[in-house]
């Protein structure tokens, strides 16, 4: 064949090229790209772009006499091992990638299974390498099928209950694989689930087991009927879907749950793993508690909470904040501390009922036993003793009303954790009744005040972009804050009528104390609670006072503005998914490693990135410039399955040399700088999916925030910028409600007193006109 005829142009080794025909082209004419066949031969060929990669190998096969069958063959590149496809042969052609002449993908998985169907033992060599190859051939759509319809699963599967070591690292990282498709592992059975939980459980298995096995349990847990409908997570409140034959969202929670507590010893082992020198280890054992406190399932939420809170966890995850390895596990701690605030507001609003609850009723009996007090009758002869402790009623259901369990396990920490609570009782026992400080009503207080400094007002994503430490030792601030609250009492002399004063008071100091918590010592924040003076705190207050309305601070309001606050993070939410729906331009960022004098402006430097409807996979294209883009998916070939981004992390690449135009006042040094306004779109096991540089902060905020709340772990907000969109869009909301009432001089009590229920049906809701 003629070179301005052929297809595939084929140059032997000894440097002149061969076709069909028989005929010579001239070595003048050099091909593009290499390739090498099985025998080790290397061919210099021209490919010709627009032919489909199987027409490709087919004269590939011509030219170099290959007797093979073209469809037992495929190409992959020579350095990566990428399979070569009709999507990415344009793109390397052009880079005049080397190829390599190999078996097709789906006669490589008949092989594989054969080879793992008929080992000898785990050290039989073919056994070992094709299980090497499977970790990389098994995220091959071709190769999948054919391995599944082969019965590989089932192969992999017991290759995973009968090695160790190696081979069972390449086993499990071939699952973890595979688990990122959504289809061909929905046989996997509780066994298997098992099993994955005992090789987690035992301290001794190695680094290179403990990771894809953690990421496999994750992604069971993640299977939940519930996320059928999208990657968001769904609220465990809702009736679960019927997953559809075959399904792979046939798992969830409660089933890997269910495997966990045969093993006592695995959520304290994933734990103690978070204090890993393996900073990889301790970023999958994160993420798995991540996942698992996400979608904890009703029947079991208090029973793990539990377990967890008795394994301190929080304690483990503040310790890692201060540690040099915290980087790289920033993304991973801001989702532990969003989980955290969905956890406290689901105490907050569960009811505390003794009768039926016995946690409730023995943490109630232990409040007792250490007030060391004896009930008594009161002249009305009624039994007078939650009253002892500063409660206004018997009613200890209706006390705990506005702040549930968590006021209750907050009283209890406080009262075990001080040895002197007996004679702190006593002594507001022996002052006149109207003197006395309410102990038990001021820990109620104190909890509604730190639920509002944390912005504990919904189970939503929280706001907070630094690490909260304070906030993990919420019991232990509570503890702080209540001494607190009765020193000022006493310092102050005040009586019955008071409380609200006193409570100002408290709220002023938790602003003061809790400040800048990510950079402040916790030795500070205990002074600022037992040190400071009485009159310190109240000419601050009055300072402050001059600038707030007290209105700001009756309990109505703060109920008002919980409200408001749901809507605008809603809001915020749907605005910055609105925008990934639209699309954005991004800058392909580099490493900053690497050395600024070796790096070239890329020939694509530009990307369009856009999410599709179905809030799946983000659509994107590379380009060397920018240029108008299409409504829909038409213009951007190549996608990235959101359900890969186990984290999105920021400030984390620079920008190629002359691609933006504020290139000049970088730094001149031998490395790359980091741009603030660039992101990284990370996988738990592939690394870096994408390294973006945004145009701009509003687009960087937009972006980061979006993607994280598409997140199933979890998530949390990246940039001041929505945090504080959140909190503007409240205020407003709060005030303009207001208006409605300050502008007629309607009186807002502090507190609404329920009347006693009728004494019989004889009654009727009268229609108000």
């Amino acid at each position: 064949m003629s070179t301005s005829h052929s297809s595939a142009a084929v140059r032997s080794p000894t440097g002149t090229s061969s076709s069909a025909n028989g005929t010579q082209t001239k070595p003048g004419l050099v091909p593009t790209n290499n390739v090498t066949v099985a025998e080790g031969l290397t061919y210099r060929t021209r490919i010709e772009p627009t032919l489909t990669v199987d027409d490709v190998v087919k004269q590939l096969c011509v030219n170099l006499k290959i007797k093979e069958p073209p469809s037992h063959l495929a190409l992959r590149d020579s350095e990566t091992g990428e399979l070569v496809t009709n999507d990415n042969l344009v793109r390397k052609i052009k880079n005049k990638v080397n190829l390599k002449l190999v078996n097709a993908p789906a006669r490589e998985a008949r092989e594989t299974v054969e080879k793992m169907r008929n080992r000898s033992d785990i050290n039989d060599k073919n056994f070992r390498l094709a299980l090497f190859s499977l970790q990389k051939y098994i995220r091959e759509e071709a190769f999948v099928h054919e391995f599944l319809d082969h019965d590989g699963l089932n192969e992999l599967v017991d290759v995973i209950y009968t090695s160790s070591g190696n081979p069972l690292a390449y086993a499990l990282a071939s699952m973890q694989n595979l688990m990122e498709l959504e289809y061909g592992w929905a046989t996997l059975g509780d066994d298997f689930i098992l099993k994955v939980v005992q090789i987690l459980s035992s301290p001794q298995s190695p680094i290179n087991v403990c990771r894809p096995a953690t990421a496999i349990l994750k992604k069971l847990v993640e299977a939940d009927p519930a996320n059928i409908t999208g990657p968001q997570v769904a609220s465990s409140s809702r009736s679960l879907p019927t997953p559809p034959p075959g399904s792979v969202y046939r798992y969830g929670f409660q089933i890997v749950f269910e495997q966990m507590r045969k093993e006592p010893k695995f959520l304290e082992t994933v734990v103690n793993r978070l204090g890993s020198g393996d900073t990889a280890m301790a970023q999958y054992s994160m993420m798995l508690i991540n996942s698992l406190l996400a979608h904890a399932s009703d029947a079991r939420w208090e029973e793990f909470i539990s377990e967890l809170e008795k394994l301190k966890v929080r304690k483990t995850v503040v310790r890692l904040m201060s540690l040099h390895t915290t980087e790289d596990l920033t993304s991973c701690i801001l989702d532990f501390q969003a989980n955290m605030v969905r956890v406290t507001y689901r105490k907050k609003t569960t009811i505390v009922d003794p009768d039926d609850d016995e946690l409730h009723a023995a943490a109630l009996r232990s409040i007792w036993a250490c007030s060391k007090l004896t009930e008594e009758v009161d002249s009305e002869g009624q039994i007078l003793k939650w009253r002892k402790l500063g409660f206004e009623t018997e009613d200890i259901d209706q006390e705990f009303s506005e702040v549930g369990v968590l006021g209750l396990e907050c009283l209890q920490k406080f009262v075990e954790s001080d040895p002197d609570f007996s004679k702190l009782v006593l002594e507001q026992l022996s002052k006149p009744e109207e003197r006395r400080c309410p102990i038990a009503k001021a820990s109620n207080e104190v909890v509604e005040l730190l639920s509002e400094h944390w912005a504990i007002f919904a189970p939503g994503y929280s706001t907070s972009t630094t690490f909260q430490p304070f906030f993990l030792d919420f019991y232990k601030v509570h503890s702080l804050a209540t001494h607190f609250f009765i020193r000022m009492w006493s310092e102050s002399g005040a009586a019955s009528d008071d409380f609200t004063r006193v409570a100002a008071l408290v709220r002023s100091q938790v602003k003061v104390a809790l400040r800048s918590e990510n950079v402040r010592p916790w030795h500070e924040v205990e002074h600022d609670f037992l040190e400071i003076e009485y009159r310190a705190v109240r000419d601050r207050q009055m300072k402050e006072l001059e600038l707030e309305d007290d209105l700001l601070s009756k309990v109505p309001v703060r109920n008002l503005r919980a409200k408001l606050y749901k809507e605008s993070f809603e809001f915020v939410k749907q605005q910055r998914i609105q925008c990934l729906l639209q699309g954005a331009w991004f800058v392909n960022a580099l490493p900053p490693s690497s050395p600024r004098e070796a790096v070239r402006r890329p020939s694509r430097p530009w990307r369009f990135m856009r999410l599709d409807s179905g809030l799946k996979y983000l659509h994107y294209v590379d380009s060397a410039v920018k240029f108008p883009v299409r409504q829909g998916l038409e213009d951007l070939p190549e996608r990235i399955d959101v359900s890969l981004i186990s984290e999105v992390a920021t400030g984390t690449c620079a920008p190629p040399p002359n691609v933006l135009r504020d290139q000049s006042d970088l730094p001149t040094s031998s490395a790359l700088v980091p741009s603030p306004l660039s992101f990284s779109l990370l996988s738990a096991h592939e690394g870096s999916l994408a390294d973006l540089i945004a145009p701009d902060q509003s687009r960087w905020a937009d972006w980061t925030d979006g993607l994280n709340m598409l997140r199933r772990d979890g998530g949390h907000v990246a940039s001041k910028e929505t945090a504080g969109f959140v909190q503007a869009l409240t205020e407003i909301g709060l005030k303009i409600k207001l208006l409605d009432l300050s502008g007629e001089m309607v009186e807002i009590p502090s507190g609404l007193v329920a009347p006693p229920p009728p004494m019989n049906n004889d009654f009727f809701f009268s229609e108000l006109m």
